[in-house]
């Protein structure tokens, strides 16, 4: 037993994957493609896209949202999560990082579920709003631009139903959110962590898997 997370070592994380990781060959060669891109580290890994899908599916969700795509693997884990009748709606504004997504979504055969839509998430969001599609999502995702993370949660918070959850990506930014920030973004996410502690509107648990993932259930 131990009353805290292990750390992991390279052999254990390496483990830890040969054991659970249970990948669709289109997400083992997107992650492939992706390892050369320079900036590769923006890419989720595995194991969070895999807990993401096994939340999806224990959530029954057939509407999700994702706010940046980079080139497409947590979309492609969400996505082969859903339903046949599912959606995603994958906010994203360069077609340069996306373009690698689309083929591997192809061959997954999950690319008619993805509803990517190349424009400032805030104003997808905003649209999606406009549009009447308040409280019809079950599950959103937000990894990108951290200084916008606050604007693209509330926005997300009216999407998603009671009982939906908000997955934020990157909340114990390298560890820095323990420090004094050095920058914009990691003062955004210290600022949205204490926020997000005594938010009522959800119930919370921030987990250190990966970079540090949030899980916000909308009351």
């Amino acid at each position: 037993m131990s009353n805290r997370t292990l750390n992991l070592t390279d052999t254990l994380y390496d483990y830890v994957l040969a054991h659970s990781l249970r990948e669709h060959p289109a997400q083992t060669a997107l992650r492939a493609a992706t390892r050369g891109h320079e900036r590769a580290s923006m890419q989720i890994s595995p194991e969070q896209g895999q807990f993401m899908a096994l939340l999806v599916e224990l959530m029954g969700a057939r509407n999700a949202i994702e706010v940046g795509v980079f080139t497409g693997y947590s979309a492609l884990s969400v996505a082969l999560a859903l339903p046949p009748e599912g959606r995603l709606v994958a906010c994203d504004i360069s077609d340069e990082y996306t373009s690698v997504a689309r083929p591997f979504w192809q061959q997954a055969g999950v690319a008619d579920k993805i509803d990517l839509r190349l424009a400032p998430a805030l104003e997808t969001l905003q649209s999606l709003l406009a549009d009447g599609e308040a409280g019809l999502y079950d599950f959103a995702f937000i990894d990108a631009d951290k200084v916008s993370y606050d604007a693209y949660y509330e926005s997300c918070l009216q999407l998603v139903r009671p009982g939906g959850l908000i997955v934020l990506d990157n909340t114990l930014r390298e560890g820095k959110v323990t420090a004094r920030a050095d920058n914009d973004d990691t003062a955004a996410l210290q600022a949205l962590n204490i926020k997000l502690r005594e938010d009522h509107r959800v119930d919370i648990s921030l987990l250190p898997i990966s970079d540090g993932v949030t899980l916000a259930r909308k009351r």
